[in-house]
């Protein structure tokens, strides 16, 4: 059930979206597995540090916490962040309440619609494009980076000799002699 609270009145008004995952609709306490309520791993499977493949796998989603750095924090958004009506024009509270109510409906549904044709296909084009990334980085660049740095070592040695023999004294002195001078301020 989702609260809403209406302008700064105090009173709250429920809404009812009728999602197939409210408890109440099942007498034996069973929940119905859909594909966006799957159930959680027990605490005792987690701690089981076993050795197999099979149980040590990087790509099982993270069902509880799907955005854990907060890359999509501007994605929070609420109905009253997109429509809020001012005190001098009101409609009714049905209205009000039923444009909640579809507009929480509509955005899941789209959401979840959406996704299901789409996060599929575009999980493998990333899945490719980071694969081909990665591996241009592992046997490209950085045994090409790795070249140049073992190739120019003697020029790395050549640039910090001259930077202690000539620039470090250079600005040395030039400290000393600006380090003289004092400013004072007065208020007059």
């Amino acid at each position: 059930m989702d609260g809403v609270k209406k302008g700064g009145d105090s009173e709250e008004v429920e809404i009812d979206l009728g999602d197939s995952s409210d408890s109440e609709e099942f007498d034996h306490g069973e929940r119905p597995q859909t594909l966006w309520n799957a159930p959680s791993r027990p605490e005792a499977e987690e701690s089981n540090h076993s050795a197999s493949l099979v149980d040590i796998s990087d790509t099982r989603p993270l069902l509880d916490v799907r955005d854990p750095r907060g890359i999509n924090d501007c994605l929070k958004v609420t109905f009253e962040d997109v429509i809020a009506e001012p005190a001098s024009a009101r409609s009714g509270d049905r209205v009000w309440i039923w444009s909640h109510a579809l507009f929480e409906v509509s955005r899941v549904w789209i959401y979840r619609i959406v996704t299901v044709l789409l996060a599929i296909p575009m999980s493998i084009l990333c899945g490719i494009l980071f694969a081909v990334l990665s591996c241009i980085h592992i046997w490209m660049v950085g045994p090409c980076i790795k070249c140049v740095l073992v190739g120019t070592r003697w020029l790395q040695k050549l640039w910090s000799v001259a930077l202690v023999v000539l620039v470090r004294p250079a600005l040395a002195s030039a400290a000393r002699c600006c380090g003289g001078f004092s400013v004072h301020l007065l208020d007059e």
